[in-house]
């Protein structure tokens, strides 16, 4: 469990612009995601399912005596540490009180450091998942309600070893997340008897990947693992594996989910498959009723965004103030037992309760629950593609 160290210093930073009077009209969450780069298809959905909490309890009224919620997006680009950087500090100078990102591990990382943890702004990142993130020291600013690549590593081990894989090729992207992701599945696989014949970095935004389909070719394997990003890289992997016939099934780990990756190879891709952070059961149900069509609540990462947003709007109220020095302490205690469960549409019951002096067990959309580093202990929906589409074929 990450020191109790929220600084009296770094929390002054942000006094201000961080509505620090909980019963301020209004309260602010940055939504800090990758509008454009390598899983900007995914974004859009993310930032929708996070907004809807945010109108959720800005229509019940209850948000501290009738506090309205109003987002504020920003774009990472993803990969892009600058930007990231620089839009997070943008956001601080509005006025935010929380902030939903980053998105991918690398800029998550970066915004932590070089904007969280000197305004003193508590970070709940939907998505970032390199196991680099659990043992950062962070004055206990950072939560995530994606789990760490380090549990995906042993989902996938699994599921390899139940469909009778032997031997698999392993290309990663050359970041944070691509690396930790790799070593994390290299290491399971191994481990349960599997031989890993390559493991080889590629880089995002070539034209051209023959040479690396080359070196991947030449090792072998019973299938290719990409551990890249859908909408850029992992995809002209994929693309160049089929051109030259190297490989025609693939692992996907959860970068390379999404509907644009089917969609843009199309039928070839069929029988591939892969996991992404997600749960079934009631609380995607709920989730999927509430967001109508207005937005694909099942998209990936778009729970976990939905689950961000309530669990900052919940320690705010359970604190009594939005001011992060003092409710981020709260964040563990409405995302965990013990309390009344709540689901997605029922915000307005959670801030009763809490207004009340009750307790919560915030469930949400992804089951929610924090472990260790703030963190979630984490399920997996099992993909294969099929007929040119992603299907749920089962949870892990």
């Amino acid at each position: 469990m990450k020191k109790m160290l929220l600084a009296s210093t770094a929390a002054a930073l942000v006094a201000g612009g961080a509505l620090a009077d909980g019963h301020a009209n209004e309260v602010k969450l940055g939504v800090l995601l990758g509008y454009t780069g390598p899983i900007e298809s995914l974004a859009g959905p993310m930032a929708l399912g996070a907004e809807l909490a945010m109108q959720e309890v800005t229509d019940s009224g209850k948000l501290l005596g009738g506090t309205t919620v109003t987002p504020l997006r920003a774009d990472t680009g993803c990969i892009d540490n600058g930007l990231s950087t620089s839009n997070g500090e943008r956001l601080i100078a509005d006025g935010i009180s929380g902030l939903i990102g980053g998105d991918c591990s690398g800029v998550t990382g970066a915004i932590l450091q070089n904007v969280a943890i000197p305004n003193g702004m508590v970070m709940i990142s939907p998505s970032a998942t390199s196991p680099g993130l659990s043992t950062v020291e962070d004055n206990d600013l950072f939560f995530r309600t994606a789990p760490s690549d380090a549990r995906e590593g042993q989902v996938m081990a699994e599921i390899l070893q139940e469909r009778g894989v032997q031997s698999i090729a392993l290309t990663y992207t050359n970041n944070d997340y691509g690396k930790g992701l790799a070593d994390a599945i290299q290491s399971n696989f191994e481990a349960v008897g599997g031989e890993v014949t390559i493991v080889a970095a590629h880089e995002d935004g070539k034209a051209d990947y023959s040479a690396e389909m080359g070196a991947l070719a030449s090792a072998g394997g019973d299938l290719l693992v990409v551990a890249g990003y859908l909408d850029q890289g992992g995809l002209g992997i994929i693309n160049a594996a089929l051109d030259t016939g190297a490989f025609d099934t693939f692992g996907l780990p959860g970068g390379m989910i999404g509907d644009s990756l089917p969609a843009n190879v199309g039928s070839a891709l069929d029988g591939s498959y892969g996991q992404i952070a997600g749960s079934g059961g009631d609380g995607i149900e709920a989730l999927k009723t509430l967001a109508g069509d207005a937005f694909d609540a099942t998209s990936p990462y778009t729970p976990e965004s939905y689950d961000a947003a309530a669990l900052f709007l919940l320690a705010m109220q359970a604190a009594g103030s939005t001011d992060p020095a003092e409710y981020g302490q709260r964040i563990l205690d409405v995302a965990n037992a013990p309390g009344e469960k709540i689901l997605p549409g029922e915000l307005d019951k959670a801030l009763q309760i809490l207004s009340e002096g009750g307790d919560v067990d915030y469930v949400g959309a992804s089951a929610v629950e924090l472990i260790g580093p703030g963190e979630s202990a984490g399920t997996y929906r099992l993909i294969e593609v099929q007929d040119g589409q992603n299907v749920t074929i089962g949870f892990k």
